[in-house]
């Protein structure tokens, strides 16, 4: 088995090993992961902050010994706070970072960071304000950052800054917690799914106080929520219906 961890700012993570094929996720900087198949050009690998799999291209990571990688997964994470910090060398070289970085990885990638950090579990009071610092983010499908970001990759990067740990996409999201019998039972912080014509879970977002949620659909906006779902406040119809509420914390 061999082992990377992710030295660049944001990297895609495809489905296939084809610079073509769909972005199914991405890779933030200090993301370490185990490399389960390397090609030519591509290596397929196994995040392991998520167990999520893609295809990575060889030349956006680096590979680390298992020592480095068992170090690692025995850290608490240490986060990059703000919308954009820096990772700097010894010749004042800057590399950008996008927020939730994981800023332990300067101890193996020789760099150094004096910016904001979050560390440890929050307060679940702390979700929305957490998610509402990726208000106006572009829907990008795949996404995990400020700069394009899908509706899991919010409510999974929201809750990760938090220090929860949730899966990567909305129908493996929905297979944890606990289901809520009724929206009125809901906190902020909960999160809410919702399905598509063939009962598949499509999305999901961040309940807020007196029935409003933070989600991505477009950009990540605010609208309001019922017994039905989504009321989009631009169309003034619903855009989302409401499978389930589960609180996770």
């Amino acid at each position: 088995m061999q082992y990377g961890i992710c030295h660049l700012s944001i990297i895609p993570l495809r489905n296939e090993p084809l610079h073509t094929s769909e972005l199914c996720s991405q890779v933030l900087y200090g993301d370490h992961f185990k490399v389960l198949e390397k090609r030519k050009h591509w290596s397929k690998i196994r995040l392991a902050y998520d167990n999520f799999e893609g295809w990575l291209e060889n030349n956006q990571y680096k590979f680390i010994d298992q020592p480095i990688y068992q170090s690692i997964q025995k850290q608490k994470p240490k986060l990059s706070g703000d919308l954009v910090e820096f990772i700097y060398d010894d010749n004042h070289n800057l590399l950008p970072i996008t927020l939730g970085s994981n800023i332990n990885a300067v101890t193996y990638l020789f760099g150094n960071f004096d910016g904001e950090t979050i560390e440890g579990k929050q307060p679940k009071a702390n979700i929305v304000n957490t998610a509402l610092n990726y208000i106006n983010a572009p829907f990008l499908w795949g996404g995990k950052t400020p700069f394009g970001i899908d509706s899991s990759g919010l409510t999974q990067m929201v809750y990760k800054l938090n220090g929860y740990s949730l899966l990567r996409t909305a129908t493996q999201q929905s297979t944890q917690g606990e289901a809520l019998s009724f929206i009125e039972e809901s906190e902020a912080g909960d999160l809410a799914f919702f399905d598509d014509d063939q009962g598949n879970i499509v999305h999901v977002g961040i309940m807020m106080p007196d029935n409003y949620i933070i989600h991505a659909y477009g950009k990540v906006r605010i609208d309001r929520i019922d017994h039905t779902g989504i009321f989009n406040t631009d169309t003034r119809s619903h855009s989302h219906k409401l499978r389930v509420i589960k609180k996770i914390i």
